[in-house]
């Protein structure tokens, strides 16, 4: 028999704040996060010069230098809110937390990257001393899974999901699957990444970042015909996943429950949307929670100002809902946190679904004509919805598409 999955914990570390109640009541104020980062003016030929960096982050100060050696500052903003997650599900020095009982679910786009240059100055240089013992460890895509383990000595599944910009919806989605099956009793999942120039440079050769340099708080515009492109960003979202009867008989408070599920690929294309994969990938993770369109009041989407991206996934919200539902983005006022999107959307839905409140969509002004029309963009000022389920979805280069359904509890 399937277990219930509910969330008992969150953290996260975002361009709104690093405490979530702050971050939340930062989106009422409807203003972006975005700014200039002069250190990309070294870079002739990149043509965006937009960031949204984390904001009050302060690494631990028990994070000692045996404890940092194998950590770049992704797996440090991983690690210091999956610690905040586990205080906050009232379950950190638990004994279950380091037994068998416990796993790991996290995910970045890669590891951290001074450690990757690193390895290139070694080959580059010939000079093997700027490498130690813990270079590849801060250097390798499973780097914020493993440390989280290491940290908290869990003994459970450790799944790394290093799946670009669904690093963080996968981390969940895998651990709801292995709480869901019997196979854990806790999951501490989610997604990281870091800033970085040639994170920045990735999307700038593809001509797909905002270049209003000059006016940031004009961008990113999803979904707006007068859109540009993306601004990268950075941050961590961590939430504890715990089997419903556990949490429930030790009197854990629950944020949500989640309902459903799915992840597929397109399958046609490394970088350019499958529409039709979008779609069924929603309407299979409502096939999981066993709900109809009609059930979920509001869809928080990937969201991410890019033309192609746009159109394909509002499309294909429309024909997997087939009428008129509610919905914005958070990237429009946190930019693209890439690896941690889906970890720090997800917890910041849960407290749009608690509060019945929904943020618009920033800088939507004039829908493109050519994304689904049909759909219920919520603009200018907050939505009131009183709904038990809501959809969060993301969508990754490689084509992985993720769906998660969250239930008010």
């Amino acid at each position: 028999m399937a277990k219930r999955v509910v969330i008992t914990g969150m953290a996260l570390t975002s361009p709104l704040g690093s405490n979530i109640g702050s971050a939340f009541e930062r989106l009422k104020e409807y203003k972006n996060c975005i700014r200039y980062w002069t250190d990309l003016d070294r870079f002739d030929k990149l043509n965006t010069r937009l960031v949204a960096t984390v904001k009050d982050f302060q690494i631990p100060e028990h994070f000692n230098r045996k404890v940092l050696r194998t950590m770049g500052p992704v797996s440090i903003m991983a690690v210091a809110t999956a610690e905040q997650a586990l205080k906050d599900a009232g379950l950190l020095g638990n004994e279950i937390i380091s037994s068998n009982q416990t796993g790991v679910s996290y995910g970045s786009s890669s590891g951290s990257f001074d450690a990757i240059f690193d390895f290139y100055s070694m080959y580059n240089d010939n000079n093997v001393k700027v490498l130690n013992s813990g270079s590849y460890i801060k250097m390798m895509p499973q780097t914020t899974a493993v440390n989280i383990s290491l940290y908290f000595k869990t003994n459970g599944r450790l799944i790394p999901t290093s799946t670009a910009c669904t690093s963080g919806s996968l981390g969940i989605g895998y651990a709801y699957e292995m709480i869901k099956n019997g196979c854990q009793t806790i999951m501490i999942a989610g997604g990281a990444d870091e800033i970085h120039p040639t994170q920045i440079g990735v999307f700038d050769t593809l001509f797909a970042t905002s270049t209003k340099n000059d006016t940031p708080n004009l961008t990113p515009r999803p979904f707006d015909r007068d859109r540009d492109g993306l601004v990268i960003g950075e941050g961590a979202g961590t939430l504890i996943l715990e089997e419903y009867e556990h949490a429930v008989n030790r009197g854990a408070k629950i944020y949500a429950e989640i309902a459903g599920f799915a992840t597929n690929t397109d399958g046609t294309h490394i970088t350019n949307p499958n529409k039709d994969m979008m779609r069924e990938v929603m309407k299979l993770s409502m096939q999981d929670a066993k709900l109809t369109p009609a059930e979920i009041g509001y869809v928080n989407a990937h969201g991410t100002a890019t033309t192609q991206g746009d159109i394909a996934e509002t499309n294909a919200v429309y024909e997997a809902f087939n009428k008129s539902v509610p919905i914005s983005t958070l990237k429009s006022y946190i930019g693209h946190t890439l690896g941690a999107c889906g970890a720090i959307e997800t917890i910041l839905s849960i407290q749009m679904l608690n509060n019945n409140w929904y943020c618009p969509t920033l800088n939507l002004e004039n829908i493109d004509s050519q994304c689904a029309v049909e759909l219920d963009y919520i603009v200018n000022s907050a939505r009131t919805i009183d709904t038990e389920f809501i959809m969060t979805n993301n969508f990754a280069f490689g084509g992985i598409n993720t769906s998660i359904i969250l239930k008010k509890v």
